[in-house]
C-alpha cells in the first residue's frame, strides 16, 4: 500500500529566522495521525536566516541526519566538534547519553535550506558520536545512493539504528528499483522536481508511505532529488 503526503499537509510553522515544514509531529504542531512512520520520527524542512540559528540545546538517544540542500550550516557541540556542512554533505549526530548543540547560518544574504531528519535508535545509552561525508552529485546521478546505514558501508554514515537512507537525483529517462521486504516500511520523500514513485506522481515537499510493498520504483523525474527511507515495522 502506497500513501501520499502532500507537501502542503504538513505542519508549519514561522518563527520570522526559521521557516519550517514538519512532515510528523514537532514541537507546537501536533496531529495524532503523523506521529511518524514505521522508527522515522522527524523529517523538517528547515531555512535558515542569514545570521541566526538555533542556540545549544540538548538531545539523547535520537539519531540525527542533517541533509542540506542550499547554503552552509554551521554546527559545533558539546564533543568538540566545529564544522560547516554544505550541500552534498550528509551529517550523522548520534545523541546518546547526551549531547549539547548549536547550529547556524552564518553567511551573508543566503538562506540555509537543509533537511533535519531523527530516527529512533536500536540502542541507546551508547557515547554520543558525530561523523560527516562529502557524497558526490555524480554518485546519486540516476540511481538510489545509500548514505546512511546500521551497517558499516562505504560511503555512508553508520546509524545506531535499523533502518537505511538513500539519496538520488533523476531526470528524464533515468529509473531505479529499490527492493523491498514487505514486512517493513518504507518512506519517500521528494525534495525537490516532480518524480513518479510506483506510477503516483509526487511533486517538492510530497512524501509516500509505503507498506506491504515488495519494491520502490522511481521514474518520470523532472529535476528531481529524493531521499528514500528503509525503516522498521
Amino acid at each position: 500500500m502506497l500513501t501520499v503526503r502532500k507537501s502542503q499537509d504538513r505542519g508549519f510553522a514561522d518563527h520570522g529566522w526559521l521557516k519550517s515544514f514538519h512532515s510528523f509531529s514537532f514541537a507546537g504542531y501536533y496531529d495524532p495521525e503523523h506521529m511518524g512512520w514505521g522508527n522515522l520520527r522527524v523529517i523538517n524542512e528547515d531555512r535558515i536566516a542569514p545570521g541566526t540559528g538555533f542556540g545549544a540545546h540538548g538531545h539523547r538517544d535520537m539519531e540525527i541526519i542533517s541533509y542540506v540542500l542550499e547554503g552552509n550550516l554551521a554546527h559545533k557541540d558539546s564533543m568538540g566538534n566545529v564544522k560547516g556542512i554544505p550541500p552534498g554533505d550528509v551529517q550523522r549526530m548520534s545523541a546518546g547519553t547526551g549531547v549539547m548543540h548549536s547550529e547556524f547560518n552564518h553567511a551573508e544574504g543566503q538562506t540555509t535550506h537543509f533537511l533535519q531528519i531523527w530516527i529512533l535508535p536500536n540502542v541507546t545509552g551508547i557515547e554520543p558520536g558525530y561523523e560527516q561525508i562529502t557524497v558526490p552529485a555524480a554518485s546519486k546521478r540516476g540511481q538510489l545512493k545509500l548514505v546512511a546505514s546500521n551497517q558499516p558501508a562505504e560511503g555512508a554514515v553508520k546509524i545506531h539504528a535499523d533502518a537505511s537512507m538513500y539519496a538520488g537525483l533523476f531526470n528524464g529517462t533515468e529509473t531505479a528499483i529499490l527492493a523491498l521486504d514487505p514486512a517493513r516500511k518504507a518512506y519517500v520523500h521528494l525534495v525537490r522536481g516532480r518524480l513518479n514513485v510506483n506510477g503516483t506522481p509526487l511533486v517538492a515537499g510530497d512524501a509516500a508511505l509505503l507498506e506491504g510493498e515488495r519494491q520502490i520504483a522511481l521514474e518520470s523525474g523532472k529535476d528531481a532529488e529524493v531521499l528514500v527511507f528503509d525503516l522498521a515495522p
